[in-house]
């Protein structure tokens, strides 16, 4: 694993040398990670990353190398040698990798010394917010396919090495079925595929060369690209009669694949060609700059595709290139008190949540989840009695639960610095983070306009917010 000791904003390191300097370095606070707006226009946000957060914790040290490079930019010894004893002895509560997760909920609870709180900020923003940007537009992608198998297929178009294999990851956890990425699948232990380029077909003399020679070298995992030339007229035709030649040799092809032109009134032509030559069963898969919207149209205008290659659009993320997760402090501890702290802004939201929390998910009898509920650490749902939430700005929309289950979604993840959490399969948080969208109703998940989840605020924590908020808005009229 590498070391990632000064993947870390500057700014970090000066607060951290502050708080050594003012002898505040071991104060003990709480730091939030969340995000204030789901991305890619979506009503929730796939939580994924926190495999690679704790790599990161594990493997985190300051090197000789390091620190001679930290002391050219002027740092003390004092600060240096802070830093080479440096180990994470915090406790994280987070939610399990694949979990479903909303605006201005805590993903992770961070309760560490200051100076290795401070630390960790940058890295972790880094790694939690493209992953989970990312497996997010992956399902959404995979919802618009409709249960048709979605191929990862971005590593060329992605933002760099890292990008494309933690994208690919990611994706997979957001549901797609396998990756080009041959790194990827090695790390991750995710299914690759892949058939042929262009460059294939035109290295041959003719596209039936091509094909020919493709279905001699992989029989029984032949997909043909069909679109070199003239998908109708050349590439359809040209792959049926390899495909006869495979069949006579005891072997069913697997399909074709449609990269340009207009691919609804394509594949609808090739369906017709191929189903006419007894090739029911082969595949349609396209590709081409697929998106959610796209997929979505293309199923609307009962295309013959099943199966589909996704790149760009996926590992760019591009309608919506990043997600805004933030890392801010809710408290501080003296002397064994819990002193909340809390962001003020002439922006509402921008103003967080203080105090030591924690997530509480509701449940209707059905396993469906209704709604989620931001409390404080302390308080106690009794599921025997009704509950009533209401909309932390718009307190009069209430709603009330008589049949119901509670679910807490913070666990931990390391206590006080022991990893406690079990780690798990890219396969197995893949599956976790189908469980999670199964349990939300369909409204949720449309593309656009979806219904918006309830995300409040117990009566206790939005008490202390509005007191806290008073109190700073009177000093300030001073």
């Amino acid at each position: 694993m590498r070391n990632l000791a000064l993947l870390t904003d500057f700014y970090q390191l000066t607060m951290m040398n502050g708080y050594l300097k003012h002898n505040i370095h071991e104060d003990i606070v709480v730091f939030d990670y969340f995000f204030r707006k789901n991305p890619c226009d979506s009503s929730y946000t796939i939580i994924a990353g926190i495999e690679q957060v704790i790599d990161y914790v594990e493997n985190l040290k300051f090197t000789e190398e390091d620190l001679d490079y930290l002391r050219g930019l002027g740092f003390d010894e004092s600060f240096l040698s802070a830093l080479k004893n440096f180990k994470f002895s915090g406790t994280i509560y987070g939610v399990p990798e694949g979990s479903i997760m909303f605006p201005n909920e805590p993903v992770l609870r961070i309760k560490a010394p200051s100076f290795e709180a401070q630390l960790i900020e940058t890295a972790l923003l880094n790694i939690l917010n493209f992953q989970s940007l990312i497996a997010t537009k992956a399902s959404r992608i995979i919802e618009a396919a409709e249960g048709d198998p979605v191929f990862e297929f971005g590593l060329r178009r992605a933002q760099g090495p890292d990008a494309g294999i933690y994208g690919a990851r990611a994706a997979v956890i957001g549901g797609c079925s396998s990756t080009s990425n041959v790194l990827a699948g090695k790390m991750f232990d995710i299914p690759v595929v892949g058939t042929q380029a262009h460059s294939w077909i035109q290295s041959f003399d003719s596209e039936l060369e091509a094909f020919e020679a493709y279905a001699a070298t992989y029989p029984d995992n032949c997909l043909l690209l069909v679109d070199t030339y003239n998908t109708l007229n050349s590439g359809v035709p040209n792959a049926i009669k390899v495909f006869h030649q495979l069949r006579k040799r005891g072997f069913e092809p697997k399909g074709i694949r449609i990269d340009s032109g207009d691919i609804a009134y394509l594949s609808k032509e090739a369906r017709k060609i191929l189903d006419a030559a007894g090739f029911q069963n082969v595949s349609i898969v396209a590709s081409s700059d697929l998106d959610e919207e796209t997929i979505y149209s293309l199923k609307i205008q009962k295309s013959a595709i099943n199966g589909w290659g996704v790149g760009t659009n996926l590992i760019t993320s591009s309608n919506c290139p990043a997600l805004g997760g933030v890392y801010k402090l809710s408290a501080i501890e003296k002397k064994d008190k819990i002193i909340p702290k809390i962001k003020i802004s002439e922006n509402p939201e921008k103003i967080t949540n203080p105090g030591y929390k924690k997530v509480i998910r509701i449940y209707d009898s059905y396993n469906n989840a209704q709604a989620d509920l931001i409390m404080l650490e302390e308080e106690v749902i009794d599921t025997n009695k009704p509950l009533t939430i209401f909309h932390p700005i718009y307190t009069w929309k209430k709603k009330t639960f008589n049949r119901y289950s509670v679910r807490e979604m913070l666990i931990p993840i390391y206590q006080e610095g022991n990893l406690v959490y079990p780690r798990k399969t890219v396969s197995e948080i893949r599956s976790y983070a189908k469980k999670e969208l199964d349990s939300l109703w369909p409204e949720y998940k449309r593309f656009n306009r979806p219904h918006l989840y309830k995300v409040d605020l117990s009566e206790k924590l939005w008490n202390l917010k509005n007191q806290m908020v008073s109190e700073y808005k009177e000093r300030d009229a001073f």
